[in-house]
C-alpha cells in the first residue's frame, strides 16, 4: 500500500504498523451484494478489520457518525456503513426538542429509542444531541429562531428543567455523552440572545444550570458544549474558553467540548489542534463532533442544479488534504476522545440544501462508494495504530 502522507508514531516503524494489519486496506463497497450478503451474515456487534472503527480503537479514539434514522434500517447499504465503520453515533434529529415535544406535555421518543436500541445491539456508543439549543424548538415554546416564548422568565426555567431531566433522565445510563448546551455564542463572541439567556436575565447562567440538571439526570454520562467556528482563534473561539473556564472554577459538571469541525476549502484550514489543546489543558475532554468538508461542485444538466462531484481536481485534493488535517489534529490531542463525520453519504448531506452549488462533504458518494477521503481517513487511522492508547473518553472520568 502507497501512504503518501507522514504522521509521527513515535518509535513504532511504518513497515511494522502497517503489516500489524493482517489484511490489506481495501476500500469497501457498500453497494456490492458480496458486501452486503457478508454484513447481512455478521452477528450485529462483530468489529470488521480495517473499519474505521477496528483502526480507531488501536489509539482508543472513537470514530462516530450521525444517523439519519429513516434511513437506518430502511436502507441496507447505509445502514451497513453506519454499523461496520463506526462505533459512535448522534442521532441528526431525532432527540432534538421540537422532535422529542410536539406538543406541550405529549413526548415522542419512538426515533431515540430506535436508535438507542440499534446502537446497543451493534456495539456502539451513543452521543445524545442536544438539549438546549435555541434552533428546532417546538412552536408551543418559541418562535423568531428561538429568540422569543410567550411563557415568563420562571416558567422557561420550569420547563428547561423539566425538558432535561424528562430526556436525560429516561436513558440514563445509555449515553455516553451528551451535547448539553449548543451554539450559545454569535461569531463576535456575544451571547445568543435566546430565550433561555434573556429567562435568566440576560445571563448566560443558564448553560451552568443545563450542566447541573443534566449531570442529575445521568451522573454516568460526558457533558459537552458544542458549537461551531470555535476552530478558529477568535472573539467566538475565546468567549467558549472563557466560558468553560468559568465552568470549570465554580464547579459545574462539564466534561468537554465539542467541536463541530464543519469546514470548507474556500477558507483557509484553522489552526484546530492548537485550538483543542488550548482547551484541553483546562482538564478537559475534546472532540470534533460533526465533520464535513464541503467544496464547490460541478453544475448539473440543468440550470440552477448541482452534481455531487468537486469542481476541479484541485478541490477534491483541498478536501482530502483537509480531512486528513483534521483527523491528525485529534489524534495529536491526547483528550480528543472521538471524531464524528456529520453523515453517511452525500447524497444525504444537509450541505447542498444549506449551501447550493457546494458539497462533496461526507467520505461516500451518492451511490454509498467510498471516495478517496475515506481512504485518507482509513490509512492515518492505520498509521497512528503504532501510537500508545491513551484515550478511552469513558464515562465522566474527565472532570
Amino acid at each position: 500500500m502507497s501512504v503518501r502522507r507522514s504522521l509521527v508514531i513515535g518509535t513504532v516503524g511504518l513497515a511494522a504498523v502497517l503489516a500489524a494489519q493482517t489484511t490489506a486496506l481495501a476500500t469497501p463497497s457498500a453497494t456490492s451484494a458480496g458486501t452486503q450478503a457478508a454484513a447481512a451474515a455478521r452477528p450485529p456487534g462483530v468489529i470488521v478489520e480495517g473499519s474505521l472503527r477496528a483502526l480507531g480503537s488501536f489509539t482508543g479514539l472513537r470514530i462516530g457518525t450521525a444517523v439519519n434514522t429513516d434511513l437506518l434500517g430502511a436502507d441496507p447499504a447505509y445502514t451497513e456503513i453506519v454499523n461496520r465503520e463506526f462505533n459512535t453515533v448522534t442521532p441528526e434529529n431525532v432527540m432534538k426538542w421540537e422532535v422529542v415535544e410536539p406538543t406541550r406535555g405529549s413526548y415522542d421518543f419512538s426515533g431515540a429509542d430506535e436508535l438507542v436500541k440499534s446502537a446497543q445491539q451493534n456495539g456502539q456508543l451513543v452521543r445524545g444531541h442536544t438539549l438546549v439549543w435555541h434552533s428546532q424548538l417546538p412552536s408551543w415554546l418559541a418562535s423568531n429562531g428561538g429568540m422569543t416564548t410567550t411563557f415568563t422568565d420562571q416558567q422557561v426555567k420550569d420547563i428547561v428543567k423539566k425538558h432535561i431531566q424528562d430526556e436525560a433522565g429516561r436513558y440514563k445510563g445509555r449515553i455516553w455523552a451528551w451535547d448539553v448546551v449548543n451554539e450559545a455564542f454569535n461569531d463576535d463572541g456575544t451571547p445568543r440572545q435566546s430565550i433561555f439567556y434573556k429567562a435568566w436575565g440576560n445571563s448566560t447562567d443558564y448553560i451552568a444550570d443545563a450542566f447541573r440538571w443534566a449531570d442529575q439526570a445521568d451522573p454516568s454520562a460526558q457533558l459537552f458544549y458544542n458549537d461551531y467556528n470555535i476552530e478558529y482563534t477568535g472573539p467566538k473561539s475565546q468567549a467558549v474558553y472563557d466560558l468553560v473556564k468559568k465552568l470549570k472554577a465554580q464547579g459545574v459538571p462539564i466534561d468537554g467540548v465539542g467541536f463541530q469541525t464543519h469546514l470548507s476549502t474556500q477558507y483557509g484550514f484553522p489552526d484546530l489542534q492548537q485550538t483543542m489543546q488550548r482547551f484541553a489543558d483546562l482538564g478537559l475532554n475534546v472532540a470534533e463532533t460533526e465533520v464535513d468538508v464541503r467544496t464547490a461542485v460541478k453544475p448539473g444538466a440543468t440550470a440552477g442544479t448541482f452534481t455531487s462531484e468537486p469542481l476541479s481536481n484541485l478541490h477534491a485534493s483541498t478536501q482530502q488534504a483537509y480531512w486528513d488535517q483534521s483527523l491528525k489534529a485529534c489524534l495529536f490531542v491526547q483528550r480528543c476522545v472521538s471524531y464524528t463525520v456529520w453523515g453517511v453519504a452525500d447524497s444525504n448531506s444537509w450541505i447542498p440544501g444549506v449551501f447550493p452549488g457546494e458539497g462533496a462533504a461526507l467520505l461516500f458518494n451518492d451511490s454509498y462508494q467510498a471516495k478517496r477521503e475515506y481512504t485518507v481517513v482509513q490509512q492515518d487511522l492505520a498509521l497512528a495504530a503504532g501510537m500508545a492508547r491513551h484515550r478511552t473518553g469513558e464515562g465522566s472520568g474527565g472532570r
